[in-house]
């Protein structure tokens, strides 16, 4: 298999659901999504915590799905995302005084088929994530789509960041404070930071 999904759930400040491995071009070589490689999803209206957790609908047969991810903060929220098929990724936050979730809102929308494995790392509040698709990518072919994301605050707000015909982020490192973020993989790196969101175009380290 092109990839594996590895989940883990911490009980601290920190976790990382999902561990996507593989192998292609580098960021350097990655070509914008022509809507610019930077793109910002509108304030996600939640309506409330009073939803059940969603689990992704693509075919999996054993237990736990890798289209499944999800991530606890030290305050008792939770953030989850999954995969729907040829609609893309999504993301839910659990409120432990609501003691529920949010609707389901897309952080990428797109028709291509998912990759095995949703990366989620929190700390200090801030939440980032990574997630791959391409075409029988869960059957080994590599991923032309891959998504970074990052969220704050109140968690109805996700910056993203598409590489096109790139094989995907491996790490997350969230810095103390939350203010910076960092996407790497080997050499390659893509920076987000709380001041100015991700840079408008790939990055390579």
């Amino acid at each position: 298999m092109h990839r594996t999904g590895i989940r883990a759930l911490a009980l601290g400040g920190v976790a990382v659901l999902g561990l996507v491995a593989g192998c292609g071009q580098s960021a350097g070589q990655a070509q914008d999504s022509g809507r610019g490689a930077a793109q910002e999803v509108s304030p996600i209206s939640t309506g409330g915590h009073s939803y059940p957790l969603q689990k992704s609908d693509i075919p999996w047969s054993g237990s736990p799905s890798p289209f499944n991810a999800q991530v606890k903060l030290p305050d008792g929220r939770r953030v989850a995302m999954h995969y729907l098929r040829d609609k893309g990724l999504f993301v839910q936050d659990y409120s432990p005084k609501a003691k529920g979730w949010s609707k389901s809102a897309v952080v990428y929308k797109t028709k291509t088929d998912a990759c095995q494995g949703i990366t989620l790392k929190a700390k200090d509040g801030t939440v980032a994530a990574f997630g791959d698709f391409g075409v029988y990518c869960a059957d080994g072919e590599p991923p032309t789509e891959s998504v970074a994301a990052v969220a704050t605050g109140k968690l109805t707000k996700w910056d993203t960041h598409l590489t096109k015909n790139f094989d995907g982020w491996e790490k997350i490192a969230v810095a103390t404070g939350g203010k910076k973020v960092t996407f790497s993989r080997g050499g390659d790196t893509l920076l987000w930071t709380k001041a100015k969101g991700f840079p408008k175009a790939p990055v390579a380290g």
